[in-house]
């Protein structure tokens, strides 16, 4: 409930602050811009997803990194269809790779595993000890 309280702060002094330098009608603007560039991406999010795909068959992203871009190109997308100036800007910023990286790994602590090898799933460890 605080991180709502908190958000609500942020977005009404963020959308107050930019509204009142720009205007009524560029505010207006800004808001349908950004929702056509919101459904956008929420409709192209397939390709965006492939080459995430693309990127973990060639073993430069993790399985999580996969998960969590994937996740936060959708979030994005769905920030940039909500009108206010706080999540236009976190929409945006969720549309870089590099941003969405830095989210997953500092904040929801996402750590880089090695990638497994294939032939030791059916290998069992065993130890003999004889008297």
């Amino acid at each position: 409930m605080i991180y709502f309280l908190l958000y609500l702060f942020i977005e009404t002094f963020v959308s107050v602050e930019i509204a009142s330098a720009i205007g009524p009608f560029w505010t207006f603007i800004e808001i349908i811009l950004s929702a056509i560039v919101g459904v956008y991406l929420f409709i192209n999010f397939q390709y965006r997803s492939n080459e995430y795909l693309m990127a973990l068959a060639r073993r430069e992203i993790s399985f999580e990194e996969f998960e969590s871009l994937s996740l936060y190109t959708l979030l994005g997308a769905i920030l940039l269809i909500i009108p206010g100036f706080f999540t236009d800007i976190l929409g945006i910023l969720l549309q870089f790779n590099a941003f969405a990286k830095f989210f997953a790994k500092k904040i929801l602590n996402l750590k880089n595993r090695p990638p497994k090898n294939k032939g030791d799933d059916d290998v069992i460890d065993v130890e003999i000890i004889e008297r």
